[in-house]
């Protein structure tokens, strides 16, 4: 049996929504909030911190009707509107396909977390001793970066390609 395009774009979208909110789960069940727990020493630890803003707390200031078109109604409008292009769209190249797949499921399963919780829990933390230092994030974030990677991977391979036939 094969799957049609779009029940694979359904099921790649649902697949990075599950993995975040399974982890979202874990952690809000076994990790005492505000608490920092070595993964690997101090370079990658475990945290449970509520964010009630946007990347690294972007927006967790501002007044109510704000945090609500900036952080629900805008997001999900985009990530609406981005679904609806990937299934409409059919000359998109694998990787665009899923770095857009992957990119709107975690956006949406960050977008669950505002509706249902009224935050989103992160939980990761990377710190390589002042070369590289993030914030605290989690699976969902992680997904949209690997997503934003591929879009760039595409464009990439896409332009080198069009010079090559040219």
């Amino acid at each position: 049996m094969k799957l049609s395009r779009t029940t694979w774009i359904i099921l790649l979208i649902v697949f990075n929504i599950a993995i975040d909110q399974i982890t979202k789960i874990i952690v809000r069940a076994d990790v005492i909030p505000g608490s920092q727990t070595p993964i690997i020493g101090d370079l990658f630890t475990l945290h449970n911190v509520e964010n009630s803003g946007a990347f690294l707390g972007m927006g967790s200031d501002f007044n109510p009707t704000l945090r609500l078109i900036f952080l629900l109604i805008l997001p999900t409008v985009v990530l609406g509107y981005v679904v609806y292009y990937i299934i409409k769209t059919k000359e998109l190249d694998k990787w665009s396909l899923i770095g857009f797949c992957c990119i709107v499921g975690g956006g949406i399963a960050n977008v669950y977390d505002r509706i249902v919780y009224g935050s989103v829990t992160d939980f990761f933390h990377i710190d390589l001793g002042g070369v590289f230092r993030t914030g605290i994030f989690n699976v969902a974030d992680m997904s949209v970066m690997f997503g934003m990677g591929l879009l760039l991977f595409s464009s990439f391979k896409t332009r080198k390609n069009d010079k090559e036939t040219a």
